[in-house]
């Protein structure tokens, strides 16, 4: 194994001219072991069936790119895009009281949202993103054709983990109850478990990856969610996007400004990390290589990216701190513990402290570049022989 310790000069030189110090990406200084055979490139065996595995991966991760947090001054919750004018539709809850909204994209692009219609009878809202407009949004089960037993994926942001994925089945059809001020009628029972933030994002068809509906409620500490019919809710959502509300209920012209204008770099800078690792962990190489800058990739193809993290079975943060650069630059610095595929089979757990920058490239928030040293067990810096 050999570990590459330093850039080049040119490498080097591009990285100062992004403003941040020269770096090495993380995976450098994880090893890559001769004749390891991590876990994530092995081949299956011959005949086995992994098509529909691999079908349902690419339904979640074409749902992921489409299902947004959204923060308000009521909360936390979640959102989906339903059509190419960057409309996204949520529950009434998660934006009441707000005309604008922060909305945070699964790529970590922070924007700000427009209410633009909400009911006050029905828990149903549309927040119009004028950066999304043009973007292709999910496909919408519009039939309600929808059975007991029927599996189905719930998406959104429990307790504002994004792009949480939670799977189970129709449990039950036609449920109606009322959460004052909301009444809910016809109500798909799903299994699959939500939890407070998961409000908002949508309820997917495993099998097609249409929209099926709206997830909105939970009982039972989110054992039992509800969902409401995509089919009920359509046409209300689709007049306030031909015909946007000029007065919201509970919002006077004082209430405007809303949660929008009070999140900073540092709400999401260590998001951002949080998602890379994240998106490494399940395999995802294309996504995590899409949250680097352009200059990292400059200097890191992405073949090379890949290749340097496959031994890495997995990684756990145990601590990240968000230090503020300016309005548009942040450094994060985490302590993770790296569970690595070692070459005689065995697996091995090494820790290491990284820093990141973060900062914003073409309106996108990016990892610019990253640095990081290897931590022996009583938490200070390995010697190296």
């Amino acid at each position: 194994m050999k570990w590459n310790e330093k850039l080049s000069a040119a490498a080097a030189a591009l990285l100062l001219l992004a403003g941040g110090a020269v770096a090495l990406a993380l995976h450098q200084y994880l090893p890559q072991r001769v004749g390891a055979e991590p876990l994530l490139a092995v081949t299956p065996p011959a005949g086995q069936d992994t098509g529909g595995a691999s079908a349902l991966k690419e339904i979640i991760f074409n749902t992921q790119k489409k299902v947004v947090t959204i923060s308000s001054d009521s909360g936390l919750g979640s959102g989906f895009l339903y059509n190419d004018k960057g409309d996204v539709l949520t529950n009434a809850h998660v934006v009441a009281g707000s005309r604008t909204v922060r909305v945070t994209t699964s790529d970590a692009r922070e924007l700000t949202g427009e209410v633009i219609g909400i009911g006050t009878d029905l828990d149903i809202a549309v927040v119009r993103v004028p950066e999304l407009a043009g973007s292709q949004p999910l496909k919408l089960e519009r039939g309600g054709r929808v059975e007991v037993g029927d599996p189905v994926i719930a998406v959104g942001s429990p307790l504002g983990l994004q792009s949480t994925v939670t799977t189970g089945i129709v449990s039950g059809l036609g449920r109606s109850f009322m959460m004052k001020p909301y009444t809910y009628r016809n109500l798909y029972q799903i299994s699959a478990p939500i939890a407070p933030g998961n409000s908002g994002g949508p309820l997917i068809d495993q099998t097609t990856g249409a929209v099926l509906g709206m997830n909105s409620a939970e009982m039972q500490d989110g054992e039992i969610g509800f969902s409401i019919p995509i089919a009920d809710l359509i046409s209300i959502a689709e007049a306030w996007s031909r015909s946007p509300m000029t007065k919201l209920p509970g919002v006077t012209n004082h209430d405007e400004s809303s949660a929008a204008d009070k999140k900073t770099i540092t709400n999401y800078a260590g998001y951002l990390v949080s998602r890379f690792y994240e998106s490494l962990n399940n395999g995802d190489y294309v996504y995590a290589y899409s949250l680097i800058g352009y200059i990292w990739k400059q200097v890191d193809p992405y073949e090379e990216f890949r290749k340097g993290y496959l031994p890495t079975k997995n990684v756990v943060i145990k601590s990240l701190s968000v230090s503020k650069d300016s309005d548009r630059s942040a450094t994060v610095t985490a302590t993770i513990e790296a569970e690595e595929h070692a070459q005689n089979g065995e697996t091995v757990k090494r820790n290491f402290e990284v820093v990141y920058k973060v900062g914003y490239e073409n309106g996108q928030l990016k990892l610019i570049d990253g640095n990081g040293k290897e931590l022996d067990k009583q938490g200070k810096e390995l010697k190296k022989n």
